[in-house]
């Protein structure tokens, strides 16, 4: 029921449902659920026209998908390889990937779930959404802090213990976030009926600008000035070690390449939400959408398809015979 329709004296709302069936004593009617992926973090909280709507929410569950399948392959990647998660990069960026694979299954089942109508079963399905929301940006947060630690800090420190201590804060401080809100008051939570199109979310304005906007807009601010920061070092350091004028090209490539790795892996183009607003609020929905509904697959493309370790033990496991062969021919 739309109350603004007929000059303020109301009518039914048609879009997002189909008439199944209908006699003199009941109408069946299926009403779809159309979600995009820039629900998640949308400061104006104002519904957008259909046609829209309808074209994010494709890209949004294209892009999900994706980034669920090559997340997947991924963590299956370097969990199979020990050489490969032997170090602290590599930890962190399992514990990243799971998040985010676990992030675009809820927000892929999310509609479906809020389908049933049942209070319950859409709570939980919104606090676990927040949750791995939170959780995804804890640990973009950790990777710009040991990224920091690695490349900028002069002197290598020390911390004993260093990815339990990952693990406690990336892990632990979402659920301290969420375990409030739910004491609080858990119908924050909530989500659409079989008449109603809302995903199951935070329904609270106070709560959402609380325990998402800042969180993550602190976070993206964290994550935004370690960009730069680590960026700046990585070219500095490329400088003086190619100081001939003819590896400039290389040079601008390589940081073309690190700026794209960083960009994705630090959450850096999730800042689009922040510019949604107004007459160009559709334009960074659309940006928004698919680049952050695709993270995964982008993580997938610049930490493990073009990384030269992952490929080397791929090479090694899965074509040693022409591996071996190429190395060894010289011996024959």
């Amino acid at each position: 029921w739309d109350f603004q329709k007929n000059n303020g004296l109301g009518g039914w709302n048609t879009s997002g449902c189909e008439m199944e069936y209908t006699d003199m004593n009941y109408t069946i009617c299926f009403c779809n659920h159309l979600t995009h992926f820039g629900v998640l973090l949308d400061l104006s909280r104002t519904e957008i026209d259909t046609k829209n709507d309808r074209v994010l929410t494709l890209i949004s569950y294209a892009g999900c998908g994706a980034s669920s399948l090559f997340l997947g392959i991924t963590l299956v990647t370097y969990l199979a390889f020990e050489k490969l998660r032997r170090d602290n990069p590599a930890k962190i960026l399992l514990n990243l990937c799971a998040t985010l694979l676990m992030l675009n299954l809820v927000f892929l089942v999310n509609p479906w779930l809020s389908s049933f109508n049942q209070p319950a079963l859409c709570i939980t399905v919104a606090a676990l959404l927040h949750y791995f929301l939170l959780a995804a940006f804890t640990w973009m947060c950790l990777e710009s802090v040991h990224f920091y630690l690695s490349l900028v800090k002069v002197f290598n420190i020390y911390i004993p213990k260093y990815i339990l201590k990952c693990c406690i804060a990336g892990w632990g401080i979402p659920a301290i976030v969420i375990i409030i809100v739910l004491i609080i008051n858990k119908d924050f939570y909530g989500g659409g009926s079989q008449s109603e199109k809302n995903p199951c979310w935070i329904q609270d304005n106070t709560v959402f600008y609380i325990s998402v906007v800042a969180y993550i807009f602190l976070a993206f601010l964290m994550n935004t000035a370690m960009f730069i920061t680590v960026l700046l070092q990585v070219h500095s350091v490329k400088s003086r070690t190619q100081k001939r004028d003819r590896f400039w090209k290389q040079v601008f490539l390589q940081d073309v390449k690190s700026a794209f790795s960083l960009m994705f892996l630090l959450g850096v183009t999730w800042g689009f939400a922040f510019f949604a607003w107004g007459a160009v609020r559709i334009f960074f929905l659309y940006l928004f959408s698919i680049f952050n509904s695709l993270q995964g697959f982008f993580i997938f493309v610049f930490h493990c398809l073009m990384k030269d370790n992952v490929m080397k033990q791929c090479q090694v496991h899965f074509c040693w015979r022409r591996f071996n062969r190429k190395n060894y021919s010289g011996k024959h």
